[in-house]
């Protein structure tokens, strides 16, 4: 979907201005954040392309007014009324209303340090042969999905050079939705400036994107 998320290329929206030693937390609540988010994706109720999802699916005016850590709390929200842990009127009263039934074993804190070091590999085999080689000439396709997708919106329609052939991944815009891991070729994509912005682009700038084989069509 063209969410707010998608700003890449986008004007008007001032300077990136990288803070000089800039701490991991800003506050004690991001910490805890951060913290309930992994522990409730550890429950294995959704995927990493759905958590994605429910942030790219904030109200672009609620998005653009949020911190970082605000939005993933605002879209760990939602997922958790969706997937049935709680309800919206828990969230508004800010207690339990009900006992909860849970069939998943919860990740304590013993479990936490094996958890993360096994992190979420999302490369798999598929049977077919990449369709596309390093040197190939490829446009991006200009597609649209409502669902979540990973194809940055300024590269949609634009031309650029195979780099790499990067191995075959999960499709996030089936896993997002519950369609399957359904995995493809996956591709590092070199653009430049001017292929990117026309003559106003500096031909000097290049622009690597990773693209699934889907993304692509052959220039």
């Amino acid at each position: 979907m063209n969410g707010p998320h998608d700003l890449g290329g986008e004007m008007g929206f001032g300077p990136v201005a990288p803070e000089t030693d800039e701490p991991v937390f800003h506050a004690d609540w991001e910490k805890r954040v951060l913290g309930v988010t992994l522990c409730s994706g550890a429950l294995r109720l959704w995927n990493i392309d759905e958590s994605r999802h429910a942030r790219e699916s904030l109200h672009p005016a609620d998005y653009y007014a949020s911190s970082y850590y605000e939005i993933w709390i605002k879209a760990l929200e939602t997922l958790l009324v969706r997937h049935g842990c709680v309800t919206a009127e828990e969230l508004q009263s800010g207690h339990a209303l009900k006992k909860a039934v849970m069939d998943r074993p919860p990740l304590v804190a013993a479990d936490v340090p094996a958890t993360l070091a096994r992190g979420g590999p999302c490369d798999r085999p598929v049977d077919a042969d990449p369709h596309f080689a390093v040197g190939d000439r490829v446009t991006v396709r200009n597609i649209h999905p409502s669902g979540h997708t990973r194809v940055p919106g300024y590269a949609k329609g634009k031309t650029g050079v195979v780099e790499e052939v990067a191995g075959a991944y999960v499709f996030p815009d089936d896993n997002a939705h519950g369609r399957g891991e359904n995995p493809q070729w996956l591709y590092r994509v070199v653009l430049t400036g001017d292929d990117l912005w026309g003559p106003q682009g500096d031909p000097s700038l290049t622009v690597s994107i990773d693209a699934w084989e889907s993304y692509l069509e052959r220039a």
